[in-house]
């Protein structure tokens, strides 16, 4: 049995009403969607009994919200004879019912996070455009002892093994780093601020290096770095420890 799945993409509004609409109409109501989700979990085919004894309703309002759910597409119904001690029993075959493959797709207006880094990048620049770049590796610094927190602690402090450290942390907030000891550099060829990062290279760079000198810190490695931005869309910048 294969339950159901969920995909976000974009679509326009009118098909968002649809979906939205044809969810409500049908899983809307908690019962509904609980049996639903009992049927899709269960491991064999259930009868409008057993619905109804565990949600303690009557037989043919499991029955009602079971078949509401088959003609929508959301159960498939089978049948089959009650089981006697020797084998299938005889009698009326059971009607039953089981989940479908039908996909239940929610999709939604794609997120601009490069628009939102870019107008907070603005704000920034407005609010102080004198300090900017001293705010963002201010900024940055705080967030880089953060996440120093949430690590697990190098066992020794040599150098290469902190740099090995901070490289693993910074990939896992979404940068793609590769550290090298003997040059004491962090090449990132990836970063999570995109575009962001190449048109406003004085924020967001000083906001990485903060990042860096952080982790550095909280590491007991406390340094100063100085970040070399990208000079061309799609290479890679370079820091300095």
């Amino acid at each position: 049995m294969t339950a159901s799945t969920y995909s976000i993409e974009p679509m326009n509004t009118r098909q968002l009403e649809r979906t939205l609409s044809d969810l409500t109409s049908t899983l809307g109501d908690p019962t509904r969607r609980s049996i639903y989700l009992t049927v899709r979990e269960s491991a064999d085919p259930v009868t409008a009994a057993q619905v109804a004894a565990k949600f303690d309703i009557h037989a043919n309002v499991a029955r009602h919200h079971l078949d509401r759910l088959a003609d929508e597409g959301y159960l498939e119904i089978t049948h089959k004879r009650p089981r006697g001690k020797n084998g299938p029993g005889a009698g009326r075959p059971a009607k039953c019912y089981s989940s479908t493959d039908k996909e239940i797709e929610v999709q939604f207006p794609a997120r601009r996070y490069d628009l939102l880094a870019d107008l907070l990048i603005r704000v920034v620049q407005r609010l102080e455009p004198e300090r900017a770049s001293q705010v963002a590796a201010e900024v940055g610094h705080e967030y880089g002892l953060e996440l120093a927190s949430t690590l697990e602690l190098p066992d020794t402090g040599g150098f290469a093994s902190v740099l090995a450290t901070v490289q693993q942390a910074m990939v896992d907030v979404g940068f793609a780093v590769d550290a090298n000891a003997n040059s004491r550099q962090l090449l990132t060829s990836h970063c999570p601020f995109g575009r962001t990062a190449f048109d406003h290279p004085e924020v967001v760079c000083s906001l990485d290096r903060g990042i860096v000198n952080g982790l550095m810190e909280a590491l007991h490695h406390a340094t100063d770095t100085v970040t070399v931005p990208k000079e061309t869309w799609g290479e890679g910048c370079v820091t300095t420890v």
